[in-house]
């Protein structure tokens, strides 16, 4: 009776253990499937745009690029349009100048990271050094994005306007093992790629603003 249990019993055993590996083998399916689903939904994000994130110790890296045949000055507003951010920019609440003084402004922002299941709230105080038409810098201040620093640079040329993006940061939230750094990477390049509709969509505006007062 009791050998008859113990077989039972890691009958039992062995089937629980192929159940929980199964389990973790769908979860795992179903978290590339979700990731596979994304890049298919957006075949074209890295085609005109380029972005590359890493890890460099504590320190989540990003470095981004999109050269765009628009007015630099279009750019530059959209860049600096601090207070209206959120209207364009995935994930973003709220974005408020709190304080300016020259070219150094304060912003206030406060947003969400995270993709499907996951999500984190962000809160950020920055401030931010403008050198007019060329560079931005900013550096964050107070939230829960620790070592934050990040720059856009302007560059015009033949080929069109250089919009170049570089930053850092540490999150002071957990971000999740083995999909984490994926889901960041998407992240970013969502936002970088809104901000470059945005320049592009007010630059085709203000062209078409200039043709209609030509007529």
């Amino acid at each position: 009776m009791y050998g008859k249990c113990g077989e039972v019993a890691r009958e039992q055993a062995a089937a629980h253990a192929v159940t929980m590996s199964v389990s973790h083998r769908t979860a795992m399916v179903a978290v590339l499937a979700l990731a596979a689903a994304w890049s298919a939904l957006c075949p074209a994000l890295a085609q005109d745009v380029s972005i590359r994130t890493a890890r460099d110790g504590d320190f989540i890296t990003v470095s981004a690029y999109a050269v765009m045949k628009v007015d630099p000055r279009v750019a530059w507003a959209v860049l600096s349009d601090y207070d209206h951010l959120a209207k364009f920019i995935p994930d973003m609440k709220s974005s408020r100048v709190v304080s300016r003084e020259g070219n150094v402004v304060r912003v206030e922002q406060k947003g969400d990271v995270g993709f499907f299941f996951y999500k984190e709230a962000v809160n950020m105080l920055l401030e931010v050094h403008e050198e007019p038409q060329t560079r931005i810098t900013a550096r964050g201040i107070e939230g829960n994005v620790r070592g934050l620093e990040t720059r856009y640079d302007l560059q015009s040329s033949a080929a069109g306007v250089r919009l170049d993006y570089a930053g850092r940061f540490v999150p002071d939230f957990s971000i999740p093992p083995l999909i984490g750094m994926p889901i960041v990477s998407r992240l970013i390049e969502r936002r970088f790629r809104a901000m470059v509709n945005e320049i592009q969509r007010r630059d085709a505006l203000a062209r078409d603003a200039i043709k209609q007062s030509m007529k």
